[in-house]
């Protein structure tokens, strides 16, 4: 492990800086690894066993249901100081991956085997943290099973749009991916949504004109 490396990960995880040097260090020297990847890097795949646990220092890992090369649905991001999910559930359980893990722009992670995994949950502050944000993560993907079951793709698609901001960078098939449905569908809200007047279209690029509308659309209106 590089020293920039370790300090980073320190700094965003403060329960692997109050572990007792005993035990962080030796694993950190011999059960983890620095990485860098690129935007679009497969970092695990479902149906595999987990080969690690991805600790996220800078960039954001998108973890979905789904082939990565084709129709998915997003179930939730990594961020830095964040843990993965679907990665603890595998580890846990030593099953199998039910989701996979692609770097969503350039990112660094320090990568935790499963021996230095299960050295560090056997300590009962780390094993808390692991399961504290366990269950963030739960009740965030409980939310996500609601919307997906009961909320209109309309109104998914208008809150999609107003979380990336007042001019949204994706293109069709990812705001499909993140929303789970298809292309064609994402395509042809988007182009109601122009005619009302609420957003303006460009090559893979949607300005928001009208976010009171889509405001308005996200929490029980109708286009």
């Amino acid at each position: 492990m590089p020293p920039a490396a370790t300090a980073r990960l320190l700094e965003l995880y403060p329960a692997i800086a109050e572990l007792a040097p005993p035990l962080r260090d030796p694993v950190l020297a011999r059960h983890a690894q620095a990485m860098q990847v690129s935007a679009g890097t497969v970092l695990f795949e479902e149906g595999t066993p987990c080969r690690g646990f991805p600790l996220v220092v800078a960039g954001e890992v998108r973890v979905a249901r789904g082939t990565p090369q084709g129709r998915s649905l997003e179930l939730y991001r990594v961020t830095p100081g964040e843990v993965c999910v679907a990665s603890t559930s595998c580890l846990f359980g030593r099953g199998l991956l039910a989701a996979h893990g692609v770097a969503a722009q350039p990112s660094e992670l320090v990568v935790l085997d499963p021996t230095g995994f299960e050295r560090w949950t056997a300590h009962e502050p780390f094993r808390r943290f692991v399961f504290g944000v366990f269950a963030d993560r739960l009740a965030e993907l409980m939310a996500l099973v609601e919307a997906v079951a009961f909320q209109r793709l309309d109104q998914r698609l208008a809150a999609t749009l107003l979380g990336h901001g007042s001019v949204v960078l994706a293109t069709h098939q990812a705001l499909a991916d993140e929303i789970g449905t298809v292309r064609e569908i994402v395509t042809r809200l988007l182009k109601r949504f122009e005619r009302a007047g609420w957003v303006r279209l460009g090559r893979e690029r949607i300005e928001i004109v009208d976010a009171a509308a889509l405001r308005a659309l996200a929490a029980a209106g109708s286009v």
